[in-house]
This record gives structure tokens, sequence and C-alpha cells, in this order.
């Protein structure tokens, strides 16, 4: 399955999960969801990190690039965080792009997408924690192939596109605002050749703001549509009842941010294979958190220094 498309029923998993409990026989829909049990001793987190991100609840979604229905080895070509603030209903995503030069969790150097293959979603996570100074301990995974279907469910995404987009998009000549189709929707976010992947990521990531408003107004009979479409598909360790807690609360939240990072990165190929290095990961990682938690010179522990150290040696990218 296409990255790109992968990447909006990620976006469109999140909004699913969300609005599960508007259905009273939301209970039974959840028993459809294939669930992983991940001690938290097998997660790594940097020390300290734990307590200073009390109040946020950090959720990794991954989007693996097989076809067939398995959730092993895979590698996630989709890795989003959703930081959740309950106090200020606020919900932040930050894309990671999947080529990032990170220090896997007991291995090397190496893409941070490479993280699932090698030990799938629990050494995943502790490689965005100890990368990113960072305290997930839940994720959802999603490998399925709906795409089109799942956006038509919802009536289609209104979105406004360039002269330069709607040619790349069927049944468009001019730039505008349209309600695009699944099949538009797919066509928008698989534009690279006018601009780079950043920019596709961008384009994904105002997917995610409008597919989210637009679930929110559907009735109970469109839900259950789209609730039996999608979570036959969704693999995770967060528990049945942690999510029938989540829905109510989160139904009335926003997104209030959507970002791509790193925020500054460097392409670099090293032994034949392209990477792309945060410049620096300190850096980044100071940013990220005063952008996800309003912590300001937000100072990154020894493990992410060691690491950025690590990196800057490696490529000479400071």
């Amino acid at each position: 399955m296409k990255k790109w498309a992968k990447i909006l029923l990620i976006i469109l998993l999140i909004i699913i999960i969300m609005i599960i409990a508007v259905c009273w026989y939301g209970k039974n829909k959840l028993n459809k969801i294939n669930y992983m049990d991940i001690s938290k001793e097998d997660i790594e987190i940097n020390e300290k990190v734990e307590e200073k991100l009390t109040g946020y609840r950090n959720i990794a979604i991954f989007g693996i690039d097989t076809r067939d229905n398995t959730y092993e080895d895979s590698r996630s070509d989709c890795i989003v965080i959703a930081s959740i603030n309950h106090d200020k209903k606020e919900i932040k995503l930050v894309s990671v792009y999947r080529d990032t030069y990170l220090k896997i969790t007991g291995r090397s150097l190496d893409k941070v997408n490479h993280a699932y293959w090698y030990g799938g979603p629990a050494l995943s996570l502790s490689t965005l924690n100890t990368n990113l100074d960072l305290n997930i301990t839940e994720f959802v995974t999603v490998n399925f192939e709906a795409t089109k279907d799942i956006i038509d469910a919802i009536g289609g995404v209104e979105i406004t596109v360039t002269d330069a987009e709607a040619k790349r998009i069927p049944g468009l000549e001019k730039g505008g605002t349209y309600l695009l189709s699944g099949e538009q929707a797919l066509a928008y976010g698989r534009i690279r050749k006018i601009d780079n992947d950043y920019v596709r990521t961008e384009r994904m990531r105002t997917v995610i703001s409008t597919a989210f408003e637009k679930v929110k107004t559907k009735n109970i009979t469109e839900l259950n549509k789209l609730v039996d479409m999608l979570l036959p598909e969704v693999y995770t360790n967060i528990e049945e009842k942690e999510i029938i807690s989540l829905i109510p609360k989160m139904y009335s939240y926003k997104i209030t941010e959507s970002i791509g990072w790193p925020y500054e990165t460097k392409g670099i190929t090293l032994n034949g294979v392209w990477y792309g290095p945060p410049v620096n990961l300190e850096k980044n990682v100071s940013e990220l958190h005063e952008t996800l938690f309003g912590e300001e010179n937000y100072e990154p522990t020894s493990t992410v220094k060691e690491i950025s150290n690590s990196i800057i040696e490696k490529t000479g990218y400071k």
C-alpha cells in the first residue's frame, strides 16, 4: 500500500477511536480491535522525563508497509505522535519523517522507521522516547487498504489546492477550494514532483484537521459504517476501558498544532543509503518540547545529547 494512502488512513483512525463511544453500542465495536499486551518494562524512557510530562498523554500511531493482514516484519513508513492535553482539551500531532537518522535503542544509528522492523512497537516506542525525550507507552498500528472508501464514507474532505496541485488531481484544472472525493484526496496526498516529501507531509496534516471536524458532524448510522470499516484493521496496546474513558473527553477537543519533525534536517548518503539527520538533534528536541509542552529553553537529557553528538560525529552536520 502506498505510504501516502496509509497516512490518510492513520489520520482517520485517530478520528474514529475518538468518537466510537458516541455510539451506544461502542463497547461491542471495540471488541473488533486487535489487542497486544506490551509490558511497560520493555519500553525505555529517559530518566526524569516521566515526571516532567505529567498531564500529557502521548500516543504513537504507526502505518506499516505490508499489504497482507500482518503486523510483523515491517517498517513503520508513517509515524505520528498524538500529544493530548486534557486540561486545555487540545491535541497536537507530530509527523516524524520516516528517514530521520536516529539511534535505534540498543542498536546503532539508523532510519527511525527501521525500529519497527527490528523490534515491533515496543522498540519503536523506546526509540522515539530516548531520542525525543518522550514518555510514550501506548501505540496504534494500522495496516489496511480501504482508503478511498473511508474518505468517501465521511463525504469527502474540503481542501484548498494551488494551480500546480490541481493539475495532478483527477477532475480539477485550476486552484481553489474543493470537496475532494476519496480518489481525489489520495491523488492530493500522492503529489510529490512539484515540491518535496516534507511539503507532501504538510498536505497530510491539512487532511487531519479537515477530516477531524467532518467526522464530528456525523450521525450514529454514519459512524457505525466508519467503525465497522476501520476497527478490524487496528492493532494496539490501549485497553478497551482506556479507549472508552478517552472518548467522552476527546470528542470536544481540538487539534491545535500539526507539524513535521525534525524542524531542520539535511540529507546525507552513507554507505549508499540516504538518511535525513536532524540538524542537530539536541536543538530539534528542545524546540519540540516548547511546541508540544510549552517548555521554553528545554534542556534535553544527557541521553539525547549523547545521541546528538553521535549523529554530528557520523554526519559532520552541526
